[in-house]
């Protein structure tokens, strides 16, 4: 057998063992989450569905979330206008999970014999959190200087020229005959 053909066979070997584990490394970590609509449709088909674990994406209802004291347990409600559940958290909540605005979570767990998702992981996602509030310096209207499809203008300096005294202070620097006595 010639050199080029053991090379040609040992690189399809190699590329094709690198494809597969990288297939099979996708399939395994690829998560897909089921809407409550979804596990309540599922539910139905399939009662020993209620066993399996698994992961749920829905909008936490506003209003619903009960802390227990200690802070290392909660419940709350999650919907996603079609049905709702309810989940009980043991665990230190993620930051963004708050009552205050529309919070989306995935929830891993279990459904027990009650309904209730006995989440074991909460991931909650708050796209909100980080955008600026309207009127509150992070938004302007279209055409404003700085807006959208304006250029951002820099403020006009206002430091002093470097070795500049700040304007109302004085030199911070004393004279020679006042810094060599301060030594003694």
């Amino acid at each position: 057998m010639k050199a080029r053909t053991k090379f040609l066979i040992g690189g399809l070997l190699v590329m094709s063992t690198a494809g597969y584990l990288m297939a099979s490394s996708a399939r395994d970590t690829a998560v897909y989450y089921l809407t409550p609509a979804e596990l309540e449709a599922r539910l139905e088909a399939d009662p020993g569905f209620r066993d399996a674990p698994m992961k749920i994406g829905a909008n936490v209802v506003r209003g619903s979330i009960v802390r227990q004291p200690g802070g290392r347990e909660l419940s709350f409600l999650m919907t996603d206008g079609e049905a709702t559940y309810p989940v009980v958290y043991r665990g230190v909540p993620p930051d963004t999970f708050t009552d205050t605005e529309d919070v989306e979570v995935v929830v891993t767990g279990r459904l027990d014999a009650e309904g209730t998702f006995q989440a074991t992981e909460l991931l909650a996602k708050c796209a909100s959190r980080y955008e600026s509030v309207p009127g509150e310096g992070g938004s302007y209207p279209q055409g404003a200087a700085g807006g959208y499809g304006q250029p951002a203008q820099a403020p006009a300096a206002t430091f002093p020229a470097y070795g500049q005294p700040s304007p109302g202070t004085s030199n911070s620097t004393p004279p020679a005959s006042e810094a060599a006595g301060s030594n003694r």
